[in-house]
């Protein structure tokens, strides 16, 4: 009962659980999310479709495999690089509660 209490006043903070739970929906299922979104969109809109291929087909003609190997390899990095950057911005989320709920347990 003191539990919801403390809720209720807000004195007990649910971001840090809430946080954790929009870092993994963000770093797992949005990825996965926009793969499945550019499939249903390439089978919905043709032309999107006609275009992919023009454009593989491009690559293939106009760059060497070391080139195309150096394009996927700075997508992957730029992949891992966001990855990174939202894991960072959810940890200062996260040690900034820390840091409030430190304080008011200082404060009595």
């Amino acid at each position: 009962m003191a539990e919801l209490l403390e809720f209720l006043s807000f004195r007990r903070y649910v971001s840090p659980y809430a946080l954790l739970v929009f870092y993994y929906l963000g770093a797992v299922v949005m990825p996965l999310a926009m793969i499945f979104l550019w499939i249903w969109l390439k089978r919905r809109y043709q032309w999107l479709d006609r275009a992919q291929r023009q454009m593989d087909s491009a690559g293939r003609d106009y760059l060497s495999s070391l080139q195309r190997a150096g394009l996927v390899l700075a997508c992957v990095f730029c992949f891992l690089f966001a990855e990174l950057f939202w894991r960072m911005m959810f940890e200062f989320m996260i040690a900034y509660f820390h840091i409030a709920i430190d304080l008011q347990k200082l404060a009595g």
